[in-house]
C-alpha cells in the first residue's frame, strides 16, 4: 500500500508542479516560446482552457490558472488524506494543509530554481540557452531587490545565497 500511495503522491505532485510553474511563468511574464514553458502550457491546457471560458482574468492575473492551481492542490490533499485513512474531517484543517503545502511547493521551486540559476552562471556566464533564460526570468525579479541592498563583491554575486537562506528559513517556519 505504501508503494501505491507513493506513486499516487508523486504523480499528483508532478501535476501540481506543472500548474504552479505555469502560474509562476505567467506572474513573471516569462517567454512562453521557450520549449520548457511551452511543454508546461501543453501539459496544463486540458484544465485551464475550459476555466478560461467562464473565468475572465482580473487585471494581469489569470484567474483560470489560479483556480486550477487551487483545485489541483485541494484534490491532491483530499486524495492523500483519504488514502491515509483519516478522511477530510475539519474543513479549516483541510484548507490549512492545502495552502501550506502549496506555499511550501512554491518556496521549494524557487529554492531549486535559484540553485540551478546560480550553477549555470558558472557554467556559461552570459551564454544563451532556452532553459537558462527562463530561469533568469523567474529568478531575477526576486534577486534584483536583494542586489540593491547587497551588491556584488568583485565578480561574485551573493544575492542568490541570501535569497536561498531566506527561502530556507521560510520553509523551516512552515513546518
Amino acid at each position: 500500500m505504501e508503494a501505491i500511495r507513493y506513486i499516487v503522491d508523486m504523480l499528483l505532485w508532478l501535476l501540481l508542479l506543472a500548474f504552479v510553474l505555469r502560474l509562476l511563468f505567467q506572474l513573471v511574464r516569462a517567454d512562453f516560446r521557450d520549449p520548457m514553458a511551452d511543454a508546461i502550457v501543453r501539459v496544463t491546457n486540458w484544465l485551464i482552457l475550459p476555466f478560461r471560458k467562464v473565468l475572465p482574468p482580473i487585471g494581469k492575473i489569470d484567474t483560470a490558472t489560479v483556480v486550477a492551481v487551487l483545485l489541483v492542490a485541494a484534490t491532491r490533499t483530499f486524495i492523500l488524506m483519504s488514502m491515509a485513512g483519516g478522511g477530510v474531517g475539519d474543513a479549516v484543517a483541510f484548507l490549512r494543509i492545502t495552502l501550506l503545502d502549496l506555499v511550501g511547493l512554491v518556496l521549494r521551486v524557487y529554492l531549486f530554481a535559484m540553485l540551478i540559476y546560480w550553477l549555470t552562471s558558472f557554467v556559461s556566464p552570459g551564454g544563451y540557452a532556452p532553459g537558462v533564460r527562463l530561469l533568469a526570468q523567474v529568478c531575477e525579479p526576486i534577486l534584483k531587490p536583494v542586489r540593491r541592498i547587497i551588491p556584488r563583491i568583485g565578480q561574485i554575486d551573493f544575492s542568490v545565497l541570501w535569497v536561498s537562506i531566506a527561502i530556507g528559513a521560510l520553509l523551516v517556519l512552515l513546518r
